[in-house]
């Protein structure tokens, strides 16, 4: 265990931001999570699926790499694409070219469950998260989201909105 002396303890503005982030890390999720479960009948992590899905090809991803897009262990996927199957929103398949792994695919009614509870989703994250910034903080808090996400996860990308870059570049984005 390192000693006293070697603690690279924060200053204030570091506490200050620290405390901040933690505050917004338990308190945003389930203020996202009340109002989809009030206006949709879907989780916060439910509806990221259901994303994540409507932005693959053909709305299909192995689920290796769908767990990847919404940052969970596989037995949690599992799990929420188990309840998303039973409810008619995804399918499961094997996957063609790989006879191990299993395809989620995001059905007809997955898709327009996704369309309906989007409106009240977007309001709410503007409402909570971006309406508060200006443009100018909403760039600066990306690009420290960025360097964050990539000191934690230094194996994969951080996220960002693929829909306006070609479509081989999109697929390596994400």
């Amino acid at each position: 265990m390192t000693g006293t002396d070697d603690v690279r303890w924060l200053d204030q503005a570091e506490m200050t931001a620290w405390l901040r982030l933690i505050a917004v890390a338990e308190r945003l999720p389930g203020i996202l999570d009340s109002q989809l479960r009030r206006d949709s009948g879907l989780t916060h992590y439910e509806y990221q699926v259901l994303a994540m899905l409507s932005d693959a090809p053909e709305r299909t991803l192995r689920m290796t790499h769908l767990g990847l897009r919404t940052n969970a262990t596989l037995p949690r996927l599992s799990h929420v694409v188990r309840r998303l199957e039973e409810r008619g929103l995804v399918e499961r398949a094997e996957a063609p070219e790989d006879r191990r792994a299993s395809n989620a695919h995001l059905t007809d009614e997955g898709y327009a469950a996704l369309v309906d509870a989007a409106p009240g989703h977007v309001a709410t994250v503007r409402e909570f998260v971006l309406d508060p910034l200006s443009r100018e903080q909403v760039d600066a808090l990306s690009d420290a989201l960025e360097a964050v996400l990539r000191k934690v996860d230094p194996t994969g990308d951080a996220p960002r909105d693929t829909r306006d870059l070609p479509p081989t570049t999109a697929a390596t984005a994400t």
